[in-house]
């Protein structure tokens, strides 16, 4: 059985893109997190925002919303480019091939976090309503799908004999990436200037709100662990990082495991170029299925069209488990549903984390949210998701089917840069064993993840009622030193 190609950016390209770049989740999707990798998120969250953690600020001192877009923005356009270039560092030999594999991958995920944790805090600090933050993640999932287009356009230049043409692709990858951190970063501070000018705010001139954010320590601030207390008293914290452990379980699952879906289950029913079609769409697809569940986001709240999602994985798990493995129809339905809805929902969590993050600041009495911070911790305790679900998938098989996919002979596999094993060739009698595996494993997992977030769902309070509460209670807190997304 002759395995699906894999993309030629299935090493470097993956689902998730910022709004300003391609690159935002290149390599980092195709490796498992070490431990230290996993402090990467906190570490840079607490560098970022510690200065904002201060429960009793001295009288006349502060952070000027506006101030602290701008150190977010201004972070951003050092360390987009920045991110580029260690993209670009892989494809340029200048080192020994080890030696240049582990310092691109060390530079490349430091910068790779410094850019997401700013990027998200951003949709934190600009708005404050949920409207405005669905409004602002529908363009930035709009975006983000025209960024992965990149994944079909590398097909054009992808030569295995010959990689001059790839690399110069990349290079143009790079730099297109790089001009676009530094243009919209310029235009999204121009903007804060703007708005700051026509309301009169001189909370960013001269050495005011420059120097609060990048001189010495206030009085009263909260140390780390001070703070680590503080969240393990915030209920809805915990239940939320509880559920998204799982959600990030099971999307990493499903990236580990969809060619060997499609290739024991489905390799028999469709071709060569439908199963690298299969892959590329599912890159690009969550993005564009976000652009429909935005808007319900805003008409009846992430909360629940969250709890619907899940509800939907459910159903659709126990309809495939009931109807079996011979509906190849419905089985690549399946497949490919279970694969981006999974995805879209990983994507309308960043709104759950940021009505956390105005949560965390009005039960604290915080005079600036840490947002970076806040998404770093969430980050933090949902990576175990990432390493557990190949290994525990591997598991499970071996233990059902006997087959052990690591004492078989690689084989390159569709969009995966570990390769999938190829299986040996079993006798007529035990061929179904291993599809039938594949197949329980590709019903029971999504079931199992669903019902235990169901569960810990249930207890998420911060909707609704308690929502809009404390919407209100961070609107009165941000009176003094308002920031207008509608003119930013």
């Amino acid at each position: 059985m002759a395995p699906w190609p894999s993309s030629p950016l299935s090493c470097t390209m993956c689902s998730s893109f910022t709004m300003w770049t391609p690159l935002s989740r290149c390599i980092r999707s195709t490796k498992q997190p070490s431990g230290l990798e996993s402090l990467n998120d906190p570490l840079f969250g607490w560098l970022s925002d510690h200065r904002f953690l201060s429960s009793q600020p001295r009288s006349g001192a502060g952070f000027s919303s506006r101030a602290v877009v701008l150190a977010r923005v201004q972070a951003l356009g050092r360390h987009g480019p920045l991110l580029a270039l260690s993209f670009l560092a892989f494809w340029v030999p200048w080192a020994p091939a080890g030696l240049q594999f582990l310092l691109c991958l060390c530079l490349y995920d430091g910068f790779l976090t410094l850019v997401d944790l700013q990027h998200h805090a951003l949709l934190a600090d600009l708005a404050l309503s949920a409207h405005d933050r669905t409004h602002l993640n529908f363009y930035c999932s709009l975006f983000s799908a025209a960024g992965s287009l990149s994944v079909f356009a590398s097909y054009a230049f992808w030569n295995k004999e010959d990689f001059s043409f790839f690399r110069t692709f990349c290079v143009a990858l790079a730099v297109g990436s790089a001009l676009g951190f530094l243009g919209a970063t310029q235009l999204l501070r121009q903007r804060v200037e703007e708005a700051r000018r026509d309301t009169g705010c001189s909370a960013l001139a001269g050495d005011g709100g420059e120097e609060l954010l990048f001189g010495g320590e206030e009085a009263g601030s909260v140390t780390l662990g001070q703070y680590l207390r503080q969240l393990v008293r915030h209920q809805n914290f915990l239940w939320f990082v509880g559920m998204d452990l799982v959600q990030v379980f099971h999307c990493h699952f499903n990236s580990n495991f969809f060619p060997l879906f499609l290739e024991h289950l489905l390799s028999d029913h469709i071709s060569l170029s439908t199963g690298s079609f299969l892959l590329g769409i599912s890159y690009v697809a969550p993005h564009l299925n976000n652009l429909y569940f935005l808007p319900l986001c805003r008409r009846w709240g992430v909360y629940a069209v969250v709890r619907g999602l899940f509800l939907l994985k459910l159903g659709l798990s126990l309809l495939m488990l009931l109807a079996g493995p011979d509906h190849p129809g419905l089985l690549c339905f399946f497949i490919a549903s279970n694969r981006v809805f999974t995805e879209g929902t990983c994507k309308l969590l960043t709104l759950v984390v940021t009505d956390l993050v105005d949560e965390d600041l009005v039960l604290n009495h915080r005079k600036q949210a840490a947002s970076a911070l806040l998404f770093g911790m969430v980050a933090l305790v949902t990576k175990p998701g990432q390493t557990f679900a190949p290994l525990l998938g591997t598991w499970l098989l071996c233990f059902y089917t006997g087959h052990d996919l690591f004492q078989q002979p690689p084989v390159i596999s569709v969009g995966s840069t570990q390769p999938w094993p190829e299986p040996p060739a079993p006798a007529p009698a035990q061929a179904p064993t291993l599809r039938q595996g594949c197949f329980y494993l590709l019903v029971l997992v999504p079931i199992t993840c669903a019902l235990l977030q169901l569960l810990t769902w249930s207890q998420f309070t911060l909707h609704g009622r308690r929502l809009h509460m404390v919407k209100a209670q961070r609107q009165s807190l941000a009176q003094v030193q308002t920031l207008d997304i509608k003119t930013v």
